[in-house]
């Protein structure tokens, strides 16, 4: 299984999109400091993730919502209730 998911930053306003074969392990990556890219806004919370079986399919998904702003856009409106604000 691939999945496409969405942290958002418990002290910082940033939210990421990223995409993984192991949720857990990557969740955990981001909290612990591990990723060059996140590393500066830790913790972080889990807010949403998709599962799929490929994992074309699921880098698909991560580009879409990483480089087309109408689609996180409306992620973020479904989840306007679980975002911090």
């Amino acid at each position: 299984m691939y999945y496409v998911y969405l942290i958002q930053s418990t002290l910082k306003d940033f939210i990421y999109v990223g995409s993984t074969d192991n949720i857990k392990r990557r969740f955990n990556e981001h909290n612990q400091k591990k990723v060059l890219s996140t590393k500066s806004y830790a913790p972080f919370n889990l807010i949403y993730c998709e599962i799929y079986r490929s994992k074309k399919d699921a880098l698909i998904r991560e580009n879409k919502l990483k480089h087309h702003g109408s689609v996180i856009g409306h992620l973020k409106k479904r989840l306007k209730n679980s975002l911090r604000r």
